[in-house]
């Protein structure tokens, strides 16, 4: 089945529609965030070390199924808007804690942005010989995932912290491992590898960007990650989706437009929405990516 480019574009425009709305979520929020922290610098000039720097800008997008990107992007909006509910906090009701988190979620982001750069590298994924379909998602899930980590080292500093610039500790040597094995797979069984280990990185993100939701004091640093966090339930969805097409060892079904619905494995119908809540069993505790 031909890759439809003009489909594609627009799927890309949808997806950065749900990115866009989470960004300019983020930017507001970190707005707010750093006008309080500047009103308690007025009255306590020692209690920050650092300066906020420029918040993130821009957008980007991600995308491979229509039906699993935009059932990805209504259930993301849902949980974004129902975590969001929970911000009743006083703003800057910051602690120790909540620095930990954002730096944790800040380590899971570089790391993110580490392992796409590395999957870009291989032929098959970013390559000459790469579907430009898989390398336009790749490349456009990098650029979301450096917004978000520049999103939460903004709010890092705002809170008086250090910026996270490394990757999670606990899961360099999970992609390390996984990279030396797909670097030696067929490009048929490294495309499927890179989707599992992307899907790995894309569940630890999201759930653990729920968790936080409920731990972090701030209502502007549980804003932000609420707002992110959708983002990445979509890649999940959105990946979910063709690990079941590569297994099913049907990657010519992962089409754009139009779908031929009746050569669709059974199994494509069910594998969009595992739960019915995101589960936190695999969520990174506060301290795993903090900085001492």
């Amino acid at each position: 089945m031909p890759i439809d480019e003009r489909a594609f574009a627009s799927l890309i425009e949808e997806s950065q529609d749900l990115h866009s709305q989470a960004m300019r979520k983020t930017n507001s929020t970190l707005e707010e965030l750093i006008e309080v922290g500047k009103q308690s610098r007025a009255k306590d000039p020692g209690a920050f070390e650092h300066e906020q720097p420029a918040l993130a800008a821009g957008t980007a997008g991600s995308g491979v199924s229509r039906t699993a990107l935009v059932g990805g992007a209504l259930a993301a909006t849902a949980f974004t808007a129902a975590l969001a509910g929970l911000a009743s906090t006083p703003a800057f009701a910051s602690s120790a804690t909540d620095i930990q988190i954002l730096q944790t979620a800040a380590s899971i982001e570089n790391l993110a942005v580490s392992t796409y750069t590395t999957a870009l590298t291989l032929p098959y994924i970013g390559g000459s010989s790469a579907n430009p379909v898989i390398k336009a998602f790749a490349t456009t899930t990098l650029s979301q995932h450096r917004q978000h980590g520049q999103a939460f080292n903004s709010a890092i500093t705002a809170l008086g912290g250090k910026q996270q610039t490394g990757p999670d500790p606990k899961y360099v040597p999970v992609v390390n491992s996984a990279v030396a094995a797909i670097t030696k797979d067929s490009a048929s069984a490294g495309a499927l590898a890179v989707v599992e280990l992307a899907m790995t990185l894309e569940n630890v993100a999201a759930e653990t960007y729920v968790n936080n939701c409920s731990m972090l004091a701030d209502s502007n640093a549980k804003a932000i990650t609420a707002s992110i966090m959708g983002v990445e339930a979509q890649h999940v969805a959105v990946l979910t989706a063709v690990k079941a097409l590569l297994t099913a060892n049907a990657p010519q079904l992962i089409a754009l437009s139009p779908t031929v619905v009746n050569s669709l494995p059974a199994v494509a119908g069910s594998v969009g929405f595992p739960n019915a809540f995101y589960p936190v069993s695999n969520a990174s505790p506060a301290s795993e990516g903090a900085l001492s």
